[in-house]
């Protein structure tokens, strides 16, 4: 190993490797840039493969991938473009004290023993040769064996400690198999409805052509049970099942966020789900009201779906969306 103090020398290091990122959608609209633009540039001039996971989940995966010095360019491009975004968010702001740039990295759980060292003298060691704070996770990321490593600092001393974590990356490779993270989506986001699949989209339901050829296939094959089936004979979730009708409570102080201004939310949900949907006038002394969703088993579970997700996103504070 061509180390010298813990510092890679540039040409020295040129094993290809592979570095995951976790970032918030925000940060990634920001790496990705006008058309695609922003990202485009960082893959030419670094000369690092840089991937962004697809998905509508809030939190994304960016994996880059090269020889180290073509991993340093790309980071030290990010940390950049973190830093513009940073000093632009200040420019209409009373914030006085600038926030540090900051960069997650997913490591496999195994090599996170080698990147703190024996009683954390290896990050204290990354900590203060760089500048940059480090922190490892204590538990690992949900459904993997990889850990969260957070570094925040100036664009110079992330660029310096990415330096020395792929150090000792390429030191200590992974034990065992690894179980990347893969992030989830933000809601129950597939939906089977009159035989169909679709994808929750922020406030609309879009067809899936792929998913549905799985739905059909699934409903030709008894030993599979669709969605929202829970009682025995239920007949497939298909638009020409029988209409039936399911009752709901919703606390009053929660029926505003369902019905919205002048009904727009009721009828948005209506028009989604194809079902028809009664609320019941508030009867004196009961805090509840009672809702009626009247249509096909699909078009039931699909209104349902919707108002539950209007009932999370008012609860969890959500509820500008």
């Amino acid at each position: 190993m061509n180390t010298n103090n813990g510092k890679v020398s540039e040409g020295g290091l040129n094993v290809t490797l592979t570095i995951r990122l976790l970032m918030h959608g925000k940060e990634v609209g920001s790496i990705i840039g006008k058309k695609g633009e922003t990202v485009k540039k960082m893959r030419e001039e670094s000369g690092a493969r840089i991937n962004i996971s697809e998905g509508t989940c809030p939190e994304r995966i960016v994996t880059i991938t090269g020889p180290t010095d073509a991993i340093f360019k790309a980071f030290s491009m990010i940390a950049l473009k973190f830093e513009e975004d940073i000093n632009a968010s200040m420019t209409n702001s009373s914030v006085t004290s600038k926030p540090p740039v900051t960069l997650r990295l997913v490591v496999p759980a195994s090599q996170c023993g080698s990147l703190i060292g024996k009683g954390g003298s290896k990050i204290k060691e990354i900590r203060e040769s760089t500048g940059a704070q480090v922190q490892v996770a204590g538990d690992m990321l949900p459904n993997s064996t990889e850990r969260a490593v957070t570094i925040s600092g100036t664009p110079d001393a992330i660029i310096q400690c990415v330096k020395q974590i792929c150090v000792v990356m390429l030191e200590s490779p992974p034990k065992g198999a690894t179980i990347p993270y893969r992030p989830k989506p933000a809601s129950a986001p597939i939906i089977f409805a009159g035989g169909q699949a679709f994808t929750i989209q922020g406030q609309y339901a879009i067809p899936h052509p792929d998913l549905t050829k799985l739905h059909q296939l699934a409903m030709q094959h008894p030993p599979f049970t669709p969605l929202g089936q829970t009682t025995p004979g239920f007949p497939g979730l298909d638009a020409t099942t029988p209409t039936s009708s399911h009752e709901l409570t919703i606390p009053n102080d929660l029926i505003g966020c369902i019905i919205g201004r002048q009904g727009s939310k009721i009828n948005e949900i209506r028009q989604m789900s194809g079902a028809q949907i009664k609320i019941a006038n508030a009867t004196e002394g009961s805090a509840e009201r009672q809702v009626t969703i009247t249509g096909s088993p699909a078009n039931i579970s699909l209104a349902q779906y919707l108002i539950n997700a209007r009932l999370s996103s008012e609860v969890t504070g959500l509820g500008a969306l």
